[in-house]
């Protein structure tokens, strides 16, 4: 399979984002790439579906497997390949934006190439809807093709860790089921000890092991959570009292829940309840 959708470059563009080209490629053991320093003016996202593929970092060859990504910066050197054996299926972009090198390098992105992606299949899923309006579509769109480009960026942005040569572990796997669970629990009592337990490892081993899936520590998912289930019985329930608020997300100090309830969202539970209330 080869899928390679072309589109015009438009500059100066009034978009934050807009792809130059987007595509699939499977089946392919001859792909290769090797650009020069100053070759390709764009950005540069590759993530691999299945197979394997490689790519040259510092003289060295990293594998990639289902689940990796590689990314380059405009006009970097680039260099990679599919596996003759197992050739990858692999999805791409080329995208420009005069604001993304800014965005990306405050997100730590202009350090590395080679990155592994959490949960691949909401970044394949934003893939696909762009190929299919760059396919299908029968007039250019260019702000339907800037809001699908940026779902893919934002869904790389939220989803890119540093890239992991051993596949995931056991324990990797355990979190992935536990994360959900994690979340509907949200407003009750917190216990690390419980959800290490779960994980079959130690609470140390539990935060360096969620904070390195999640970006966050256990506790501030836990928050976060809670926070989200706080503004909607907010503006729900316009009779509920903040205390009331507080209880039904895990905070019995009414003082304590508005103290962290401003540090998420800059405005105390009432102010917020005022703002966005119908």
């Amino acid at each position: 399979m080869r899928i390679h959708c072309t589109l015009p470059t438009m500059e100066p563009s009034p978009y934050v984002i807009l792809p130059e080209s987007v595509g699939r490629y499977s089946a392919m053991p001859e792909h290769y790439a090797y650009r020069a320093s100053g070759a390709l003016p764009f950005f540069n996202l590759h993530v691999v579906a299945s197979g394997e593929g490689y790519v040259e970092e510092d003289g060295e060859r990293r594998l990639l497997q289902a689940g990796d990504a590689f990314f380059y910066f405009p006009n970097e050197t680039q260099k990679y390949g599919s596996s003759e054996h197992e050739p990858w299926d692999v999805y791409w972009i080329h995208f420009y934006g005069t604001l993304i090198p800014e965005l990306l390098t405050q997100q730590g992105f202009r350090g590395s190439t080679v990155w592994s992606i959490h949960r691949p299949e909401r970044l394949l899923y934003h893939f696909e809807s762009l190929m299919q309006e760059a396919q299908e579509g029968t007039l250019l769109r260019p702000a339907a093709l800037s809001s699908l480009t940026y779902g893919i960026l934002a869904e790389f942005i939220a989803e890119a860790v540093p890239y992991r040569a051993r596949r995931a572990t056991n324990s990797d796997a355990d979190l992935a089921v536990l994360v959900p669970a994690m979340q509907r629990a949200a407003c009750e009592p917190f216990s690390l000890e419980r959800w290490a337990s779960e994980a079959n490892v130690s609470t140390h081993y539990f935060c360096k092991l969620f904070r390195r899936n999640m970006q966050m520590s256990p506790m501030d998912f836990i928050t976060l959570c809670r926070i989200r289930r706080a503004k909607q019985l907010l503006l729900d329930d316009p009779e509920q009292s903040v205390q009331q608020v507080a209880d039904a997300c895990g905070y019995p100090s009414a003082s304590y829940f508005i103290k962290r309830f401003k540090e998420k969202e800059g405005v105390t539970p009432a102010a917020y309840r005022m703002l966005h209330g119908r």
